[in-house]
């Protein structure tokens, strides 16, 4: 069965009132997209920030016209969203596998892969981490992740103890864990991200005690060679102290999340105690390494 597809433009007082009136009029799902690339960077547990501008899509099932369920909308919606809205028709296919086809193994330096579930491993004798696509941040397709995965892939960890700072999906700790380390810890505050951790741990056959998930406030370690934060600046400045305690002398820092313009006043803030490395530039996002001093 075809499916009707409606579009419109709103802003953030509107959004609420305006996901009512697609609800209302049958709306089966409501996808919220970024109308004018105004970035939302990562929010606190249990915040729902929306963009300034935002695109809200509407699927409907076909049960009128695609014009029937267009003349509806313009009589509910403000005038100045009627000449935003756009109407497609879709031909039904099977959602689920078009869905899955979008992800492929990802390859991130010479010997470190990314597969979904659903994929064999292009090379079975590489580092394979099998990661599906979740709530939390981290499968390896953002710029700030393939950075680090890529350092990771060049500088393997190998008998050090680990800290993955803001661990996400766990991507970067698994990917510690399977190139070598002799101890990795794990932390986030947002609880989702642990949960996802683990579940992503078991997935990869490695205990998640392994990964020594725990909350910021309730972790428990040693300084550590090698740690790696891939948050974002105002929180890397912000915990530039915390962070150096937590390492010993020659340990690797690794940071990442970090946009062009921000870059200068985090190496300004870690060259205090680490010797730091040439930044490095991804997709507009940048790479911190450097090495305690």
């Amino acid at each position: 069965m075809p499916w009707l597809q409606l579009s419109v433009l709103c802003s953030r007082e509107e959004l609420e009132n305006t996901e009512n009136i697609f609800l209302q009029s049958g709306a089966l799902s409501l996808t919220l997209a970024d109308a004018k690339d105004e970035p939302i960077f990562e929010p606190l547990p249990g915040e729902t920030p929306a963009w300034p501008s935002t695109t809200l899509t509407g699927l409907f099932e076909q049960t009128r016209s695609i014009e029937e369920l267009y003349d509806e909308l313009v009589v509910k919606l403000p005038d100045h969203q009627i000449s935003s809205i756009r109407k497609q028709l879709l031909e039904d296919q099977v959602w689920e596998r078009a869905f899955l086809d979008q992800f492929e193994p990802l390859q991130f330096g010479n010997n470190l892969w990314i597969c979904p579930s659903w994929h064999e491993p292009p090379d079975p004798a590489a580092c394979n981490i099998i990661l599906d696509p979740g709530i939390a941040f981290g499968t390896g397709t953002h710029p700030t992740t393939a950075l680090c995965l890529e350092f990771l892939d060049a500088h393997p960890p190998v008998d050090k103890t680990v800290l993955d700072f803001g661990c996400g999906s766990g991507i970067l700790a698994i990917a510690a864990y399977k190139l070598g380390a002799s101890k990795v810890s794990s932390t986030d505050i947002d609880p989702q991200a642990l949960d996802a951790t683990a579940s992503n741990a078991e997935r990869n056959s490695i205990d998640p005690k392994q990964l020594g998930i725990s909350l910021p406030e309730a972790m428990n370690i040693d300084p550590v060679g090698y740690l790696m934060a891939n948050i974002l600046s105002a929180p890397l400045v912000e915990l530039e102290p915390q962070l150096a305690s937590l390492t010993i002398t020659g340990a690797q820092l690794v940071l990442s999340g970090i946009l062009p313009s921000q870059a200068d006043s985090v190496v300004q803030a870690y060259q205090r105690h680490f010797r730091l490395d040439k930044v490095k530039t991804m997709d507009g996002w940048c790479r911190i390494t450097g090495i305690r001093l």
